[in-house]
């Protein structure tokens, strides 16, 4: 069965006509297909993919403010195109914030997973991003994601008070137990109570920035 709806045509409305996608969880989430491999030399932010000379070799995350990287929902079809250059894509960052409400929250899930589907129905190498806030999203952040294989995830943000630096801990071992990752692509600061050969460091602009200069 394709993984493309057939009321497509019927359904012109938040993508729905481009695909409708086998679904995991109460919410429909779209579910992925897990990475085992990739060929990445460097991770780019999204918003930087016009200056990358070399997109055979790089990755692109979305670890970047959620404006900055709307259009990709907004114009898929644009989208899917430029990211097919780059040897693989994490799936957006679409930000589930503790104080926004559960439908929204809810609702950047499924735009994730949507766009994680979609570019791969498409034939891009797409790594899921996973993305939690406070506890309660662990009842369904995982939805649509696949078990085994290259995740990537963020600290950012997650050390400014000892309660989110709580969050980050109870949702990275939720993950770990749930999804049994093989390697963990990380953006921000990881935890010294964390040990775990399989985590690759995203470094930030500025990280690449003083290893130029030095």
């Amino acid at each position: 069965m394709s993984r493309s709806s057939p009321y497509r045509v019927l359904r012109n409305y938040e993508n729905l006509q481009k695909g409708v996608y086998p679904s995991a969880g109460e919410y429909g989430i779209p579910q992925l297909i897990p990475v085992n491999h990739i060929n990445v030399d460097d991770w780019i932010g999204f918003n930087t993919f016009n200056a990358c000379k070399d997109p055979e070799k790089t990755g692109i995350h979305f670890f970047i403010d959620d404006y900055q990287f709307e259009r990709v929902w907004k114009q898929p079809e644009i989208y899917v195109k430029v990211l097919s250059r780059f040897a693989a894509v994490c799936t957006p960052d679409f930000s589930p914030y503790a104080d926004f409400p559960k439908a929204i929250q809810l609702y950047n899930h499924y735009r994730k997973h949507w766009l994680g589907a979609y570019w791969q129905e498409n034939g891009l190498t797409v790594i899921p991003t996973i993305t939690w806030s406070s506890p309660d999203t662990l009842e369904w952040c995982f939805d649509g994601e696949p078990v085994g294989g290259i995740v990537a995830t963020s600290s950012v943000g997650m050390f400014d008070t000892q309660e989110h630096r709580s969050w980050l801990m109870e949702g990275y071992y939720a993950m770990m137990d749930v999804l049994q990752p093989t390697m963990i692509l990380w953006k921000g600061k990881v935890p010294e109570e964390i040990d775990n050969n399989n985590i690759i460091y995203i470094p930030s602009h500025v990280d690449k920035f003083r290893k130029d200069v030095v």
